[in-house]
């Protein structure tokens, strides 16, 4: 009966100290899931911080163009929207209909009606549209801007588009006055005088309806 009662202890002893035994592991375990849990979180955490850090300095060197109207719509002057951007140079590229060579400009960063009016004027003239058509004009140009952002260089090519108007001038004839400019894409280099010149073919001036 002694031997009974003995082997009942100890059988009790060995299911408590597997109990404890277990109890013992599994709070490592909680432990080790909790460490690595916030683990994960500052991982996470520092990889949304690096992707909005690089998320701001790429807006930063992103450069967004300003066009300001002046001397009565013969120029547009260009600035960055961005204040902490300079431009350093400029070259502006015509559709190739047109038949003009590229403008550059250096500094004075603009965009003057003088350079295109008598060609796109004459052009114009030869498809039969209208001298003075009501609302704004587009002629989409490319533009090459060599720009200083954070004491680093760097080059943007975009699209954008000219919105003019053709006005009747006191002593006859029309002149072409600048309104503004918008953004159409960025292009990379090769593509860029053949997307201008398509988005030239569909935007060309049409004959004057009967």
């Amino acid at each position: 009966m002694a031997d009974t009662d003995d082997a009942a202890r100890a059988s009790t002893r060995w299911r408590w100290i597997t109990l404890g035994e277990v109890l013992a592991v599994a709070a490592v375990a909680i432990s080790a899931l909790t460490l690595w849990d916030s683990h994960s979180d500052r991982v996470r955490s520092a990889e949304t911080a690096e992707r909005s850090s690089a998320k701001q300095a790429q807006e930063a060197e992103a450069l967004v163009l300003r066009a300001t109207p002046s001397r009565d719509g013969e120029q547009l002057a260009l600035a960055p929207l961005n204040g902490g951007q300079a431009i350093q140079a400029q070259t502006i590229l015509f559709p190739s209909a047109l038949g003009l060579a590229p403008v550059e400009t250096t500094g004075d960063s603009r965009i003057e009606a003088g350079w295109f009016d008598d060609a796109l004027k004459t052009v114009r003239k030869a498809a039969g549209a209208a001298d003075a058509p009501a609302g704004d004009q587009r002629l989409p140009v490319a533009i090459v801007t060599r720009y200083v952002v954070d004491g680093k260089s760097r080059t943007a090519r975009t699209l954008q588009e000219i919105g003019y108007v053709l006005e009747g001038r006191f002593l006859g004839g029309h002149a072409v006055r600048l309104r503004g400019m918008s953004l159409i894409d960025t292009v990379g280099q090769a593509a860029m005088q053949q997307r201008l010149d398509a988005i030239w073919r569909g935007q060309a001036p049409k004959a004057k309806a009967a």
